[in-house]
């Protein structure tokens, strides 16, 4: 009587699967090739050239300075791509420390526009200046009492008049063959207001420190708010032993601690000296069977690599990798020269250092 197989029954080197059919060639399709990749590159490159070149940095400034000096929330609004941008531009303030967010102008107009009030700002991105969805929510914003902004890329907008301040993107045309997808004018809309966020970065004086409490996920916040006591390991995850004991009789602690070594103390907790994985082999190498009769005092660096529970993480990885030969850990002693933990290179990398 046939069954079928168990997991177990399945041997382990089966057939490969066959590969999936090519698609059929589209007769309307051209190949792409490195020549006009590279034609697109550089007409993209000329048309950011034209932005760059005639951009209007008075208007530029005083957007500037009104975002700086805004006593409320930043608001970005758009639709479509220009709705994308908008987001990701409010995203960047908000990373540097500043009020900011995203509105819909869809939502705004179904109770989210509750949330706008008198010395807000709104910033309202859009190409054409004549988005139907941000004209209606202009009346509606200007009641709450905000201050309207409207950065646009066409002449003689609806948008531009109707709100207090406009700001001019020149937009040579699309990259795109037809001059439709909005592929260059999200580019420039992306380029201006991550630059103008920078300068609102410069003119707030923030500091490193301050930007990585902002990111403290991230490896920059990491590592410049991780202190070495914050990741190290302490008590009793130590392999600790003293300078008598026989190198033997420690082997459980060299190797049971994940440490890679032995860390040598005197009575009242002071580090006397290190002895690695590496130092057992160099040892039982030269020593053959007198290694048996050997203390871990006699064979152990005694003027190892030590670093502050209170310098920064990264300057520990910093330290570990210094020449004349990088090191797996550093003994971690305070300021009496106590052992009071281990920092690793395996626990910096695992704390995303």
């Amino acid at each position: 009587m046939g069954f079928l197989p168990q997991s177990s029954d399945i041997p382990l080197s089966m057939s490969p699967p066959p590969p999936p059919p090519e698609k059929s060639p589209n007769p309307n399709q051209s190949p792409i090739n490195e020549s006009a990749l590279l034609n697109l590159f550089k007409s993209q490159q000329n048309h950011l050239n034209f932005f760059f070149h005639n951009l209007d940095l008075s208007q530029t400034l005083k957007f500037a300075v009104t975002l700086l000096n805004s006593t409320g929330t930043i608001f970005f609004s758009g639709v479509g791509k220009s709705g994308f941008v908008a987001n990701k531009i409010s995203q960047t303030l908000v990373s540097l420390g500043i009020r900011s967010a995203f509105l819909s102008p869809l939502d705004a107009l179904h109770g989210d526009i509750g949330i706008l009030n008198s010395g807000d700002v709104l910033v309202l991105f859009s190409k054409s200046g004549n988005t139907v969805e941000l004209l209606r929510l202009v009346p509606c914003a200007r009641a709450k009492g905000a201050y309207l902004i409207a950065v646009t890329s066409v002449e003689g907008n609806v948008l531009a008049g109707v709100c207090d301040m406009n700001v001019h993107l020149p937009l040579e045309r699309e990259l795109c063959p037809f001059d439709l997808a909005p592929v260059t004018s999200t580019a420039i809309q992306m380029v201006f207001g991550d630059t103008v966020a920078i300068a609102l970065m410069g003119a707030r004086n923030l500091t490193k420190e301050e930007y990585a409490t902002n990111h403290p996920a991230g490896r920059i916040g990491k590592s410049l708010i991780f202190k070495v006591k914050d990741v190290m390991k302490k008590q009793n995850e130590l392999p600790v032993c003293k300078k008598e004991d026989l190198i033997m009789d420690q082997l459980v602690e060299l190797t049971s601690k994940g440490c890679g070594c032995l860390l040598v103390i005197d009575e009242e907790h002071h580090l006397i000296g290190t002895f690695t994985d590496g130092d057992l082999r160099r040892t039982l190498k030269a020593s053959g069977e007198a290694i048996f009769k050997l203390t871990v005092g006699q064979m152990c660096n005694r003027n190892p690599r030590t670093i502050d529970p209170e310098a920064m993480a990264v300057d520990a990885m910093k330290k570990m990798e210094a020449p004349p030969s990088p090191v797996q850990f550093l003994p971690v002693i305070n300021q009496q020269a106590m052992l009071i933990g281990i920092i690793t290179l395996h626990g910096l990398v695992s704390a995303g250092l």
